[in-house]
């Protein structure tokens, strides 16, 4: 009878969070899981955007949505107990989208630190949200901030970077990667508020505004309408330390400029693929960049230049140039730069820059094709720097190692490898940089993972190979880079002994575990709509444990590693959510949003 007793409760517990939701009652019910209670939020009629405990820089713009289905226009919202639009002091706008009515204050923030109470009703239906506010400055403030993510570098990917460029002697690492020797470390978790795998833009949207958002979303909460360019906006890093300080500002990147990571540290959409538009709208002088520098000329140029993908004769490199930007198109260009410049373009491919064994290593003229002086990430960190630090009210800097992502999709470990080297390398430049004034704030940190993992190494030596080949505990031993000119990047990539490296989740494919000298993705599309193993690879068949629309590996769920050195760091410990970065860094620079300089130019 007890038995039944708490089944029959039970169920009426589900039974009133059903309810409840059809109702649009608050997501907490007494008695019911924090997983129920997601889920309930999942369904609500009433969304209130940002969402529920977001949390605020004080004085930082964003705009104010309340979205209602099958809702009236003259829906109530309350902001601690007051009318939003006499709180704010801004005039609301109540239209409808279909049968969703919507309610929104655009430009507003919250003047002071605190919580704040947000109520909604509409008829029957309720809603209420909680956010709070922030003022937190450090006791020690920095005067510059330089944000390091590797796309994509797993804890993982990072120990495949240090066997390869330190290596191993008995057990013991012979020494660290520059980025682990910075004094506090922090594990972030990754999660946007759709969905419990992210994409680089929604968690580069996190660190560039503390804020969560959705996959292929920047700089915005997702709203109900088709137009990828009008959901409610939230004010960015960039945007704040241009307008509350006037610093120089900065990107980086080996991928396209464009891409999701640089593109949101300064821009707003709801659709990442909008790249067209995203160089475009780096010209706003909001959040336009003073050094910009990485691929994705394919963007900037005008139609009529071929390679080009834009739709209209808008020539973007002249429009910087207009603006007093020098451009850079090769890294002999980008050496030739005048020192005294203090805005620089630089696009150095039509798509993403070539990575660091193609351009340094092969040199495969058919791969390069007429891209054959590429600036690598470190020259590129080093002039951005160099180049910003000429303001005195201090920069902001975002530095990318982009394509560790993007050959990890396409399982290619070595070239994944080589790139984390390299940021790595940049990380050092910057560390010297900052050594100098101990007044910059160095920050690294991958924007989500990828499921590889090292089982041991894989070697033909005795005639064994594939499976048979990949050797486990202690038959594995120790891979055979050898780095002879010290210059942290091994010799080979392809030693006889080299690491047995597996991934958790991609397509089928023909794995043959050695270095490819050109490179070829696994898997391909059919005609079918289905991915097939590319066969150009010849290997063993490896089935793919993720759906078959994907021909690429994907991301993980799993939480990354953040280092942090200078002024602020001390901030970052613990388990934290992706969004603290963002906090942790305006915190180190001691921004109040409240604040406005007179000119952001």
């Amino acid at each position: 009878m007890k038995k039944m007793n708490f089944l029959n409760k039970k169920k009426a517990l589900l039974a009133a969070a059903v309810l409840s939701v059809t109702c649009g009652a608050s997501m907490y019910l007494p008695g019911i899981s924090h997983a129920a209670g997601y889920m309930a939020l999942q369904e609500q009629a009433i969304k209130v955007l940002p969402i529920d405990n977001a949390k605020f820089l004080q004085g930082q713009k964003f705009d104010f949505a309340i979205e209602v289905k099958n809702g009236s226009s003259d829906m109530d919202v309350k902001v601690n107990g007051q009318d939003a639009a006499k709180f704010f002091g801004k005039d609301a706008s109540r239209t409808m989208e279909g049968t969703t009515a919507i309610y929104r204050i655009d430009d507003v923030s919250f003047k002071k630190a605190g919580n704040i109470d947000i109520e909604v009703k509409d008829g029957s239906q309720e809603r209420k949200a909680n956010y709070v506010v922030t003022n937190e400055k450090a006791k020690k403030t920095a005067k510059n901030v330089i944000l390091f993510v590797g796309d994509g570098m797993s804890l993982q990917a990072r120990e495949i970077a240090r066997i390869l460029s330190k290596g191993i002697t008995e057990g013991k690492y012979n020494d660290l990667l520059n980025m682990e020797k910075l004094d506090n470390m922090a594990i972030i978790t990754t999660s946007g508020y759709d969905s419990i795998v992210t994409d680089s833009a929604n968690s580069a949207s996190a660190y560039a505004t503390g804020h969560k958002s959705v996959v292929n979303a920047m700089g915005v909460y997702e709203n109900c309408t088709k137009d990828p360019l009008d959901d409610p906006k939230v004010e960015n890093i960039i945007e704040l330390a241009k307008r509350i300080r006037g610093m120089a500002t900065g990107i980086v990147s080996t991928a396209n400029i464009t891409d999701a990571t640089p593109a949101a540290m300064l821009t707003h959409t709801r659709r990442r693929s909008e790249q067209n538009y995203i160089a475009t709208d780096m010209l706003n002088d909001k959040h336009r960049p003073d050094v910009i520098m990485g691929g994705g000329s394919r963007h900037f140029l005008p139609m009529s230049t071929p390679g080009s993908k834009r739709k209209d004769n808008v020539d973007v490199i002249k429009s910087f140039e207009d603006l007093g930007y020098t451009f850079s198109g090769t890294k002999t260009e980008l050496e030739n730069t005048p020192k005294s410049e203090d805005k620089i373009l630089g696009l150095y491919q039509l798509d993403n820059m070539n990575v660091y064994i193609d351009r340094e290593v092969t040199k495969n003229p058919s791969v390069l094709k007429s891209f054959n002086d590429q600036p690598g990430l470190v020259e590129m960190t080093e002039k951005a720097i160099d180049t910003l630090s000429k303001n005195p009210n201090g920069f902001f800097l975002m530095v990318e190692g982009a394509c560790i992502d993007k050959q990890l999709h396409v399982l290619d470990w070595q070239r994944a490898a080589y790139d984390n080297i390299e940021m790595d390398k940049a990380i050092g430049a910057a560390e010297k940089f900052a050594a100098k004034n101990n007044d910059t704030l160095i920050v690294v940190v991958a924007d989500h993972a990828h499921g590889a993992s090292i089982t041991g190494t894989y070697h033909e030596l005795d005639g064994k190979t594939g499976r048979e080949g990949v050797r486990c505990y202690q038959d594995a031993k120790w891979p055979t880079f050898q780095d002879a000119d010290g210059d942290g990047y091994p010799d080979n990539p392809d030693p006889s002994i080299t690491l047995a490296v597996q991934f958790a989740n991609h397509p089928d494919y023909n794995e043959n575990y050695r270095f490819k000298d050109v490179p070829t993705v696994p898997s391909i599309m059919g005609k079918d709509g289905k991915a097939i193993t590319n066969p150009q690879i010849k290997g063993e068949l490896l089935r793919g444990n993720i759906p078959t629309s994907d021909d690429q590996e994907v991301h993980s769920a799993d939480d990354i590693i953040l280092n942090a050195g200078g002024p602020g760091s001390e901030y970052f410990k613990g388990v934290m959510d992706n969004t603290e970065v963002f906090f942790g860094m305006v915190r180190a620079l001691g921004l109040d949003g409240n604040k406005t300089v007179k000119s952001s130019k």
